[in-house]
């Protein structure tokens, strides 16, 4: 009977350590990536992958990174046992030069259940990339160039989001990478293609205006990107009403009356 009870404790404990052993395993192939130096204005890419080495599906839950500049993306599908994922970060170095280090923290079903990767770099700025570079290179550099450098709405109403689309030309002789937006009124949104602008290649940048102060504006939009001659600088202007649907007045025997 002693054995008996003995042989049953030892198939429950097996049971659980095989239950135990029954979970994915998330093996990267590194978990820091160094950029080395970065031109300021471009968006610094890397990919950290990885394989599920254990023996269930892997589901990532979240991706959080340690700072707004970094935004993180992530396969969203279940990593089968052997099969392979990719957690991105992306780091926006505009108006960011200097020494970065940051952080993303992954969470999922793995049996270790957090994971930190960790990217780094050093972002120049513009001056001092072109001084790490010859002549012949800075020939080769990217050309952005504007169709026009400024939009007038006309008249508008405070709240309204009309679009100004530019049409953005690479004149250079290697990919242009267009970076983040800035406004001296923090009322402009931004589209644009999220991949590299070939040589003699044009693409189209949305601008978004948001204005709702009255009156005659006239704002100053900065555009970032690897173009080494300086971020690229427009104007979108308007005139903004508080209401272009109010009633218009018009003389009727001498009285105005509203206009039905």
């Amino acid at each position: 009977m002693k054995n008996l009870v003995s042989f049953f404790l030892a198939v429950v404990l097996g049971l659980l350590q095989l239950g135990a052993r029954a979970q994915g395993v998330m093996t990267f192939e590194k978990d820091l990536h160094d950029f080395g130096n970065v031109a300021e204005g471009t968006m610094a890419t890397h990919e950290f992958k990885f394989k599920n080495t254990g023996n269930q599906p892997i589901i990532i839950a979240n991706v959080q990174a340690s700072c707004g500049c970094t935004t993180p993306d992530w396969t969203k599908t279940p990593v089968l046992p052997g099969k392979s994922g990719i957690i991105k970060a992306m780091y926006s170095s505009a108006g960011r030069p200097g020494i970065f280090n940051k952080t993303v923290t992954v969470t999922s079903n793995a049996a270790t259940p957090s994971a930190v990767l960790t990217i780094k770099g050093n972002v120049l700025n513009k001056d001092e990339v072109k001084a790490t570079l010859t002549p012949a290179q800075l020939a080769q550099s990217p050309r952005l160039v504007l169709d026009r450098t400024t939009h007038d709405f006309g008249k508008m109403e405070a709240g309204q989001q009309p679009v100004a689309k530019f049409t953005v030309k690479n004149t250079g002789k290697q990919d242009l990478v267009l970076g983040t937006l800035t406004s001296s009124c923090n009322c402009v949104g931004y589209r644009a293609t999220p991949q590299a602008i070939k040589p003699g290649q044009s693409s189209t940048v949305e601008l978004i205006y948001a204005q709702r102060q009255l009156g005659k504006m006239a704002d100053a939009v900065t555009i970032a990107s690897n173009d080494l001659n300086g971020d690229t600088k427009l104007t979108l202007k308007a005139t903004v009403v508080r209401d272009l649907n109010a009633a218009s007045m018009v003389k009727e025997s001498g009285v105005a009356v509203p206009f039905k």
